[in-house]
């Protein structure tokens, strides 16, 4: 439990910098909004273009793994979705909430958590959880919140809005762009290579402090209501997730032991921090989604090391 809460701690101290950064006004009323453009327009594209463009196709075509991983991930973010347009959510909203039950911090929190616990012969299973929350998961939540957002009543000019909305999104157009360069097997010069990981390192801690600053901002404004949706999107991330990944991983797949147990850890970590980049950007339940990060994280020290006791 130790290890896992020094794995946790950055989290907390980055949140807690925008937190303390608004409430003591080094930071003023605008500042959550103009750091998660920041990371929309420029850190996170940088990240997920550099994740893309340098992955080893060998290294990560693991078809079985592959398959358990993204089928868990879909499974419960379809459901979410389904449960809270069942309740009256608007789809945008609701793709939002599925995003919280099935994204996965496998960037910030994966690599550290599985080196430790398996070691060098996990990253590459971790670089793909990766590539599929943050560039596969996400893209299809990008078009539904786009889907969802639209006042349109003709089908054509439906999709005709979506489309352009899509083509000029950079965290769908920076994956696309690097996949092309994966497929083709072009080397980065080193000295883009440097560029996009300084600028992409900076994601997850800029979107981190714009957590803290949104939560300085809008601490105690969740009704009652918004507390059980939260409590539900929490226990399905931490247990519904892991446990439908398992299924899948082990009865169904029959994976062999170690892989199995890769894919429900890293289907076991919190939500990442991208839900709320998405909520906070298109102004969609950021609060919720706020919360639902920083629950699942703080929970996730105790429901990981059960899990990690209970696995051996």
């Amino acid at each position: 439990m130790l290890s896992n809460l020094l794995i946790v701690l950055p989290i907390f101290a980055l949140v807690l910098t925008g937190w303390l950064a608004r409430r003591l006004g080094a930071l003023g009323p605008n500042a959550t909004r103009e750091v998660n453009r920041v990371v929309v327009y420029l850190a996170l594209p940088a990240l997920l273009f550099d994740i893309t463009a340098n992955a080893v196709p060998s290294e990560i075509w693991q078809p079985g793994f592959l398959a358990a991983f993204t089928a868990g991930c879909a499974v419960v973010f379809a459901v979410t979705i389904w449960m809270r347009m069942r309740q009256g959510a608007q789809l945008a909203d609701a793709a939002i909430d599925g995003l919280n039950t099935s994204y996965a911090n496998t960037g910030f929190m994966g690599f550290p958590l599985l080196l430790a616990v398996i070691g060098e012969s996990a990253m590459a299973a971790t670089l793909v959880a990766t590539i599929v929350t943050a560039c596969i998961l996400f893209a299809v939540a990008i078009i539904l919140i786009e889907s969802g957002l639209q006042t349109e009543t003709r089908r054509r000019d439906i999709a005709r809005k979506i489309c352009l909305s899509l083509v000029k999104n950079p965290l769908l157009i920076a994956p696309v762009l690097g996949g092309v360069v994966m497929a083709n097997g072009v080397g980065l010069p080193d000295a883009l290579n440097t560029y996009l990981k300084l600028l992409g390192g900076a994601a997850s801690p800029c979107a981190l402090i714009a957590l803290g600053l949104f939560l300085a901002d809008n601490s105690g404004r969740q009704p009652r209501a918004g507390t059980r949706v939260q409590n539900v999107l929490v226990a399905l991330k931490l247990i519904a997730q892991p446990a439908v990944t398992w299924i899948i991983a082990v009865p169904v797949l029959r994976l062999p032991s170690e892989m199995a147990h890769v894919v429900v850890l890293l289907a076991a970590l919190p939500t990442g921090t991208g839900p709320f980049m998405l909520a906070e950007f298109y102004e969609r339940e950021a609060l919720l989604t706020g919360r639902v990060v920083l629950i699942t994280t703080v929970l996730s020290v105790g429901t990981l090391s059960l899990y990690l006791a209970v696995a051996g």
